[in-house]
C-alpha cells in the first residue's frame, strides 16, 4: 500500500509570528503521527519571508522531540550550501538523539536566490554534488577514507536523492538510493524521471529495488468548495513567488483562481499541476489516479493552509481517503 508523508516548510502566516509557525509544525507532526503517516520532512529554504525552515536540522530535532515514532528528516538539505562534514555531524547527532528515526534527503538546488547563495557559501568554488554525497557517506560510515572523522562517529542515516529532472533520477538510480520527485512545485518531468529511475536502478547495500516518492499538493475538506477555498492560501503564495512577490502565507480568498488574469492562471496551473483538492470523494479519486499513473511507493503531501486546524483536518481526510482505496 502506498504510504503518506508530510513536507513542511514551516510557513509563517500573515498576522502570525515565527513562534506560531513552529508551534503549528509541532501540532501537525503529532496529528499526522496519530493518523499513520510514515515520515515528516522539513525543507531547506533561505531568504524567503514566509518560510521558517532555514535552520533545517534544528527544526527536524524539534519535530522529533514533539513526536514518538514517525520518521523525521530533511526534504531536503541542499548539499551544495554546506560542507559534507557539517551535514554528517548534524545528522549523526540527530540520529543519536532519535535512533532509527532520521532521514536525510539531499538536493543540489540552492533553495534560494543568487545573493543568498553567496552569503551561505562565501567564496567556496562550485561544489560537485556527487562527490559531496560520497564524502558525506564516508563521514557517516566513519570508514577512515577522509582523514577526518565526523563526530559522533558511525551512523546509518538513510540517504535519499531529491530532484525535479533526469539528473537526480539518474544519480539515484546509479547510487541505488530512494528517489523523491518534487512534483508538488515542478511536475513537468515527473513521469519521464521516475521511468528513467526505475529502468536504470542498480541495487545497492542500501536498497534492493527502486523506491519512488512523489510530491503532491493535497487540500482536503468536507466539501470540494471548502477545499478549494482553503487551498487558495497556498496558490496565492506560489503565484506570488513565481512573479517575484515575496511575503507571508496569506489567508484564503473566495474565487481567487477565477479572478486571476489568464497568463497568471496559466503559470499557477503549470506549477501546481500535481494537485489533489476536494471533498472526501474527489480526494479519493485524485489519489487513485495519481497512484495508478505513477506507481508511487509513497506520496509526500505539501499542504499550506492559513488555518492550522483546517490543515490538520486536511491530512486526516487524506489518510482516510487512502485507507478507503485499500
Amino acid at each position: 500500500m502506498t504510504a503518506l508523508s508530510v513536507l513542511d516548510l514551516v510557513m509563517i502566516g500573515e498576522g502570525k509570528t515565527f513562534a506560531d509557525a513552529i508551534e503549528e509544525t509541532r501540532q501537525l507532526a503529532r496529528h499526522v503521527e496519530q493518523h499513520g503517516y510514515r515520515r515528516y520532512w522539513i525543507a531547506e529554504h533561505h531568504d524567503m519571508p514566509g518560510i521558517g525552515s532555514a535552520a533545517t536540522a534544528l527544526m527536524i530535532n524539534e519535530v522529533a522531540n514533539a513526536t514518538r515514532q514517525i520518521r523525521v528528516g530533511a526534504g531536503g538539505i541542499m548539499l551544495p550550501n554546506h560542507a559534507p562534514l557539517v551535514v554528517a555531524e548534524q545528522f549523526g547527532t540527530l540520529d543519536t538523539l532519535h535512533p532509527g528515526r532520521i532521514d536525510l534527503g539531499l538536493g543540489r538546488a540552492p533553495g534560494t536566490s543568487g545573493p543568498t547563495v553567496r552569503a551561505l557559501r562565501g567564496a567556496v568554488p562550485e561544489r560537485d554534488f556527487e562527490q559531496d554525497i560520497a564524502e558525506l557517506r564516508d563521514y557517516l560510515a566513519d570508514n577512515g577514507q577522509r582523514g577526518v572523522r565526523g563526530v559522533p562517529g558511525q551512523h546509518e542515516v538513510p540517504l535519499w536523492i531529491l530532484g525535479s529532472s533526469l539528473f537526480g533520477a539518474d544519480l539515484a538510480a546509479r547510487l541505488g538510493l530512494p528517489y523523491a520527485f518534487a512534483s508538488h512545485f515542478a511536475p513537468r518531468y515527473l513521469m519521464q524521471a521516475i521511468a528513467h529511475y526505475r529502468a536504470n536502478f542498480q541495487p545497492s547495500p542500501y536498497l534492493a529495488k527502486p523506491y519512488v516518492m512523489v510530491g503532491v499538493n493535497l487540500f482536503a475538506a468536507a466539501s470540494d468548495a471548502e477545499a478549494d477555498y482553503l487551498a487558495s492560501s497556498h496558490r496565492q503564495w506560489m503565484l506570488d513567488l513565481h512573479v517575484g512577490r515575496y511575503g507571508l502565507l496569506p489567508p484564503p480568498r473566495e474565487g481567487y483562481v477565477q479572478g486571476l488574469p489568464g497568463h497568471e492562471r496559466a503559470v499557477l496551473e503549470q506549477v501546481m499541476a500535481c494537485t489533489v483538492s476536494g471533498g472526501p470523494q474527489r480526494v479519493q479519486e485524485g489519489l487513485r489516479e495519481l497512484i495508478a499513473a505513477t506507481g508511487a511507493d509513497e506520496l509526500m503531501i505539501d499542504c499550506r493552509m492559513h488555518d492550522p486546524l483546517a490543515r490538520q483536518r486536511s491530512h486526516a481526510y487524506a489518510a482516510q481517503a487512502l485507507d478507503a482505496l485499500g
